[in-house]
């Protein structure tokens, strides 16, 4: 009996190998099958063939992108670093992430078409067929096909460093603004240890720790978290929203607090506006006009405030001495 061929490649890859016009022949002995059960699986996944002869680029890609810097490609770099994926058996080069809002920007940044995968637990996967692409991700800029084990910090620019280090955030990193703490996650040591020695030389405060068979590395502090922001995010192009609106909160929270500060100092300074003129006038009324409140506010004053309440008796009641 004849044993049956163990098919090396997920009928995606064959799909999208093919649609990158590589031949069928070809597919078959990456596939480790035959060229005929190539054909019959684009047959059933009513594929649109290519004439015979002909070759036939379906999807479109900046296939030199990774070879010039620039803010957008060292954010993008740093976004595949934590959320990329090289393959092994065909010239492929993957994005992945939950909010396919950045997928899209990253897709458009590389003047592709390539379409998006989304698998049972929700995750969008943008897949580039590109062998000029993969080889310079490899041999430019470090990335291996075991890249979570084995990634290396690039060299890079320092004028574009905090963009990838944005970028690497927004793949693998978490913000806590409750605890002010900024979390990567990773099972690089190597490159961990490179990152936390950047943010140390930025004055971050940082720590490490070993959770199971990962590392984590914290940003902690509230003044860290502030520079961090400023840090990551000056002249920003690309940038997953949700994770910067995060940093929001605490100008947000500041803005607040200075609202509730100012209109503070503004109702005490007409409360002793107020007491004063009442003082002279002895009429509510025209207090209350003179500095722009009705005696309704008056009332709530009184009610909500003890310090004014106990001025103002005193006032009235030397008012009523007086006359």
């Amino acid at each position: 009996m004849t044993r049956k061929k163990k098919c090396t490649l997920e009928i995606t890859e064959i799909i999208q190998m093919y649609e990158e016009g590589e031949k069928t022949a070809d597919i078959a002995q990456r596939a480790n099958v035959s060229t005929r059960y190539i054909n019959s699986v684009l047959q059933q996944n009513k594929v649109e063939r290519t004439p015979h002869g002909s070759w036939k680029r379906k999807y479109r890609v900046h296939e030199d992108y990774f070879k010039t810097w620039s803010n957008n490609m060292a954010y993008i770099l740093g976004f595949f670093a934590a959320d990329g994926h090289i393959s092994s058996r065909n010239h492929t080069v993957c994005f992945s992430q939950k909010d396919p809002d950045i997928l899209e920007q990253i897709r458009e940044e590389l003047q592709s078409n390539h379409p998006f995968v989304m698998n049972n637990t929700g995750v969008y996967t943008l897949i580039i067929g590109s062998k000029v692409m993969k080889y310079d991700l490899m041999n430019l800029h470090g990335m291996t096909i075991d890249k979570s084990n084995a990634l290396k910090m690039p060299e890079i620019p320092e004028k574009y460093l905090s963009h990838f280090v944005r970028g690497y955030f927004d793949g693998d990193g978490n913000v806590s603004y409750e605890g002010y703490t900024v979390t990567f996650v990773g099972n690089s040591l190597s490159f961990l240890l490179t990152l936390k020695s950047i943010f140390e030389h930025k004055g971050f405060t940082t720590k490490m720790k070993i959770v199971k068979n990962h590392f984590r590395l914290f940003i902690i502090s509230r003044l860290s978290l502030k520079m961090f922001a400023d840090w990551i995010y000056s002249e920003k192009e690309m940038y997953l929203e949700r994770k910067y609106l995060e940093f929001e909160k605490e100008l947000l929270e500041v803005a607040e607090i200075r609202g509730k500060i100012s209109t503070a100092k503004i109702s005490l300074e007409k409360k002793k506006n107020f007491l004063e003129l009442f003082s002279h006038c002895y009429d509510e009324n025209k207090a209350c006009k003179e500095i722009g409140i009705d005696l309704k506010t008056l009332d709530i004053w009184l009610r909500n405030d003890l310090e004014f309440k106990n001025h103002f008796k005193q006032v009235k009641k030397a008012v009523k001495d007086f006359t």
